[in-house]
């Protein structure tokens, strides 16, 4: 009965798989996750896609566009509820609203938000970069457009290098999806520096983690993952994480589009997985755009990170 007992309470601390399954579309993408002293509460931003959109033609990628960014809530990292949809004016962004990057830089909520200026059919439209703030996580103000120099910029991560010095990465698609890399002394002009791989990617996630730099990206065949002592300098990390299917169900695709959240010496990845490799998808060709966020715990050995997507992970986010 003791044992009972401790594995049904071990159950309840374990985070779900999925983590988190948008109820509005069954698009859930591209998280980002913040801890909000206000309400004490862990709040997850994510690309809202229309995975439910019907369309006649397969190739029609209008279920990508349109998109809203989706909150969830959670008080324990485990039980999430859904909080609707961030309040951003259309006036300064648009129609399409892609991968939120959320920092709480100098007292105040920052968000780098990717937007498509409308609904297309297919790959081919502009995109860019707006800077938005808030004060309570819900309501975002207009800022700037951030000029990187391209008209194809998607994928921002903001990281702070010290006393009003911040760095942004980026995926400029024009340079052939390369990850580049711009500074800031004010959060709001920006200079483009130069590149930091040349391998095709999306998704950057740069952190500071055990006293290193580390940067995640999306390569679409796994996570490729770099470390640098200066966030300049980077060394490439041999093959790719999450680049098998899982076994559990709604896992069973790579692991896609990085957020990482470090909580003392611990850190957790947060990803999304396509549903391509589930059982609906035999029955419904159109089964394959849904994506749901999954979590799991990082690991550092030797200047080497590992992800066990199969392991239990308790007591999330502590």
């Amino acid at each position: 009965m003791i044992w009972a007992a401790l594995l049904a309470q071990a159950a309840a601390a374990s985070a779900p798989v999925p983590l988190w399954r948008d109820p509005v579309h069954d698009g859930a993408a591209d998280a980002s996750t913040v801890r909000d002293p206000a309400t004490r509460e862990w709040v997850m931003f994510y690309t809202n896609r229309r995975a439910d959109l019907p369309l006649a033609d397969e190739k029609d990628v209008s279920w990508v566009h349109g998109t809203a960014i989706g909150i969830a809530r959670s008080t324990d990292g485990v039980r999430w509820r859904y909080g609707g949809t961030a309040a951003i004016s259309p006036a300064c962004t648009g129609a399409t609203l892609w991968a939120p990057d959320v920092q709480r830089i100098g007292g105040r909520w920052h968000m780098w938000l990717t937007v498509v200026p409308g609904v297309f059919r297919d790959w081919n439209a502009p995109r860019f970069l707006v800077h938005l703030t808030s004060r309570d996580l819900m309501h975002w103000d207009c800022g700037e457009r951030v000029d990187l120099g391209s008209d194809r910029v998607i994928d921002a991560s903001v990281a702070v290098l010290g006393p009003n010095r911040y760095r942004l990465w980026f995926n400029d698609e024009r340079a052939g999806k390369a990850i580049k890399y711009a500074d800031s002394r004010d959060l709001t002009h920006w200079s483009v520096k130069g590149t930091v791989t040349d391998t095709p990617g999306e998704g950057p996630k740069a952190f500071r983690w055990r006293g290193t730099w580390w940067l995640v990206s999306d390569a679409w065949k796994g996570l490729l993952v770099q470390r640098s002592t200066d966030a300049t300098h980077w060394t490439r990390q041999p093959g790719y994480l999450l680049a098998d299917a899982g076994r559990r169900p709604t896992d069973r695709a790579k692991g896609q589009h990085p957020d990482i959240v470090v909580v003392g010496d611990r850190a957790w990845i947060l990803y999304f997985v396509h549903q391509s490799g589930e059982e609906q998808a035999v029955r419904d060709p159109r089964w394959h755009r849904r994506s749901v966020l999954q979590i799991a715990e990082l690991r550092e050995r030797d200047g080497m990170l590992s992800v066990d997507r199969e392991a239990p992970v308790v007591r999330p986010l502590r």
